[in-house]
């Protein structure tokens, strides 16, 4: 496990990318399995024949292509931009974040999902 760690640690981008990845894959299965109906009393029905993998696969693509690139490059930039850790440093952070990124990665995430595109 501590060679593991220290893989990671040695490489933030790839953790990261992998991270975001099964994030987004994992969120978008909870949400389907959270949102699906539930099955009648008297029907036996498989788990996994209501989750719909080919979402799933498209969210974890979004969350691989674009928002792992992103935040990563954008929090070492917003890092450089405001540097420490102070309240000062640390409100101006989540302003900035919040005027430009928040309002970028919304929109990603939608257009990536767009039903367009899962067709």
């Amino acid at each position: 496990m501590k060679r593991a760690w220290a893989l990671f640690k040695a490489h933030p981008y790839i953790s990261n990318v992998l991270g975001y990845t099964t994030l987004f894959a994992s969120a978008d299965l909870i949400q389907q399995s959270l949102l699906r109906e539930k099955p009648n009393a008297g029907s036996a029905s498989d788990d996994t024949a209501s989750i719909d993998w080919r979402q799933t696969a498209h969210v974890a693509t979004v969350g691989f292509c674009f928002h792992a690139n992103f935040n990563y490059h954008w929090l070492r930039g917003l890092e450089r931009m405001l540097p420490g850790g102070g309240l000062k440093a640390v409100a101006g952070k989540v302003v900035v974040d919040q005027l430009i990124a928040a309002p970028l990665t919304i929109s990603a995430f939608y257009i990536g999902k767009c039903p367009l595109f899962l067709k």
